[in-house]
């Protein structure tokens, strides 16, 4: 059995190694007297034993850590019925324990868990998480070289794009001209377009003769009125 597989059950007695699980529970085994069962996961909770911290006057420790130190002392575990005999117990094996929030029925539980995993000889120790630091650190190398080729990438195509806009500003001079060229000859082509104008318009203009003609018609017309000669006074 191993230690991340232990699990305590909020209203059963002693520890359960979890099986399976499911959305609805999960299958047990009883470290007491190897019994398999089911149990519902909503009437009953589970508790890994790995995540149970236990108060302290500094911080909170792991259980396996008081576990670890029960395991080392030579003290002879008490009685877990006797209230003074659980906390003097504790006192010499684990002093740093905070005995205020730390209460009895908490201690008897420390006692029962670690004499039934010495009994089934269940190694206590957390389940390592340093093979998954070591699979991280290992392709930290190749992390770095990729960096790297993406930084010489990166410089390339600084590069390219510098040599880009060079030649563009190279070309700029010959483009200005090309359009200075443009306009310059469209306004000649309109100059010329104007002087044409009056030229064409001032040709059927030019009629002085029927001026004329009109002017020396209009005396002719008019009949020299002969005037009556005055009445001889008898």
């Amino acid at each position: 059995m191993e230690y991340s597989k232990i699990i305590a059950i909020t209203g059963l007695p002693g520890l359960f190694e979890l099986i399976s699980s499911k959305s609805d529970g999960g299958i047990v085994r009883s470290l007491d007297d190897k019994s398999t069962s089911f149990v519902s996961s909503r009437v009953h909770q589970f508790s890994h034993l790995e995540s149970i911290e236990v108060y302290t006057t500094r911080h909170n420790v792991n259980l396996v850590d008081i576990l670890k130190a029960m395991e080392s002392s030579k003290e002879k575990l008490p009685d877990d019925k006797e209230a003074s005999a659980l906390k003097s117990y504790f006192e010499k094996v684990y002093p740093e324990l905070d005995f205020d929030r730390v209460y009895t029925s908490d201690l008897k539980k420390m006692v029962k868990w670690f004499s039934a995993l010495s009994k089934n000889q269940i190694e206590i120790k957390l389940s390592e998480p340093a093979v998954e630091e070591t699979e991280t650190e290992t392709p930290a190398p190749e992390v770095k070289e990729k960096k790297q080729e993406k930084k010489t990438i990166a410089k390339e195509l600084k590069a390219e794009v510098k040599s880009t806009e060079e030649k563009k500003s190279s070309k700029k001079p010959s483009e200005t001209k090309a359009t200075e060229v443009k306009p310059a000859k469209k306004a000649g082509e309109k100059k010329e377009v104007e002087k044409e104008k009056p030229v064409k318009k001032s040709t059927p203009k030019k009629a002085e003769p029927k001026e004329t003609k009109k002017s020396s018609a209009k005396p002719a017309a008019k009949k020299p009125v002969a005037k009556k000669p005055a009445a001889k006074k008898k």
